[in-house]
């Protein structure tokens, strides 16, 4: 049975009674929401020492960091070390989005290493696989969905599948109304088969073959956003609404047959947009745990795009977003390193933990309170314990005056001048 059979049926799984624990919550709580479909539990009984950790209403915003290999870096061991950077940084999930090597061998090193739930497009992989005999055309629907059962039978814990990618929607995104038309990968491997083969995109044709796949591994859906908009001119359009309507569909589709669903979204927005396209998901894919891709709030950052991504983050989570995909500085650029892996984490856990504060109150502010108490002690190495990023932290600070003050105010440091403030009861 899967996670959400079970908590419909009223039960607590070990895998829901551990999630609650991580979140220091009731069990309950979490089974309640993974019972509704409000919250996922991405767990697939495949996936030998996996934590399991919940997504959804409720609970603390989670981050996902992509890695994987390219063409112009195929090497396992640099894969990895991405992997071990943001564990180390503190992802709550990874994607692999290898395109090159052994495509195979790395995604069970990749589950193999990773003691958090582990994603995967397996487009990427059917689409890399028939390119080499010639192109994506070359894919049949048989390939794509013997992927998809490799993928999940290896214990992948959650797949993104761009279902919502049809004949009636990739109409609306090239219309020739758009800046940059799809700028989804998968999304761009799916238009290609379908324009080729003059068929219906597999995915959505072949849905229930699909749940069928998921039902039997527990494999959590991450519908796609394959028509997310590329650039802010494309924010908000039809093309994009549309989809997401669509998805809406599939995840009531998904529920009635067991399997757990989140959604994708929305791309690159106007700031002022961000809240406005939470509340739809939310609307439109009946309470379906919300998987942010950015938002990107600005285009012509490339360099600092993480900071872009984390300013749409913090926003959408403020709305009711509940998964935040990170974005490094090397988005648009290149592959990026492990630091800049770790970079993207950092950023994005800041924008998470920002939304927090205010979706769950002082639950979430306990530990900011607790820096407030360090900077006015003085207590420089309780600061850094409790930093988000304590190496940064430390490696940052100068020392400065014999007040204990750093090298920005000296002696003149307000903490040393005033002496610290009495014990606040709040």
């Amino acid at each position: 049975m899967t996670q959400l059979e079970i908590a419909q049926q009223g039960r607590v799984s070990p895998e829901v009674e551990a999630a609650a624990q991580a979140e220091g919550l009731p069990a309950e709580q979490i089974r309640s929401g993974v019972a509704d479909g409000t919250i996922v539990l991405p767990a697939n009984r495949n996936h030998p020492g996996l934590r399991p950790m919940a997504i959804g209403a409720g609970l603390r915003i989670k981050v996902n960091a992509n890695i994987g290999t390219s063409s112009e870096d195929p090497s396992l061991e640099h894969a990895l070390a991405r992997l071990r950077a943001a564990v180390e940084a503190g992802a709550d999930t990874v994607m692999d989005l290898s395109t090159a090597g052994d495509l195979d061998a790395v995604r069970r090193q990749v589950i193999s290493a990773c003691t958090l739930p582990v994603g995967t497009v397996p487009i990427y992989g059917a689409a890399v696989e028939a390119t080499r005999r010639g192109g994506v055309a070359a894919m049949s629907e048989d390939d794509l969905f013997a992927v998809i059962r490799k993928h999940a039978e290896d214990g992948v814990d959650f797949i993104t599948v761009h279902c919502g990618v049809t004949r009636e929607t990739v109409q609306l995104a090239l219309d020739g109304s758009r800046l940059t038309g799809v700028v989804s990968r998968g999304g761009a491997f799916t238009i290609c088969w379908m324009r080729e083969h003059q068929r219906e995109n597999p995915l959505y044709a072949r849905f229930d073959d699909l749940l069928d796949i998921c039902r039997e591994h527990d494999v959590t859906l991450s519908l796609g956003d394959g028509l997310r908009a590329g650039c802010l001119a494309d924010g908000s359009d039809r093309a994009q609404i549309a989809e997401t309507a669509l998805l809406g569909e599939l995840v009531l589709r998904a529920r009635r047959a067991g399997v757990q669903a989140m959604v994708e979204g929305p791309g690159h927005l106007q700031l002022d947009q961000v809240a406005a396209n939470v509340v739809l998901e939310k609307r439109l894919c009946h309470g379906a745990p919300f998987y942010v891709l950015s938002p990107l709030v600005t285009d012509i950052a490339p360099g600092y795009d993480h900071i872009v991504g984390a300013i749409g983050g913090a926003v959408a989570g403020m709305a009711g977003a509940d998964f935040l995909c990170y974005v490094t500085p090397a988005e648009h650029l290149g592959l990026p390193s492990a630091e800049e892996v770790r970079e993207g984490v950092i950023a994005t856990r800041l924008a998470g933990h920002a939304a927090d504060i205010v979706r769950l109150g002082p639950r979430a502010r306990a530990r900011d309170d607790e820096m407030a108490r360090a900077r006015a002690s003085l207590d420089w190495q309780k600061q850094f314990a409790l930093a988000l990023d304590p190496e940064r932290a430390r490696s940052r600070h100068q020392p400065g005056g014999e007040g204990g003050g750093c090298s920005m105010c000296g002696p003149y440091c307000v903490f040393a001048l005033l002496g610290a403030p009495p014990p606040s009861g709040r």
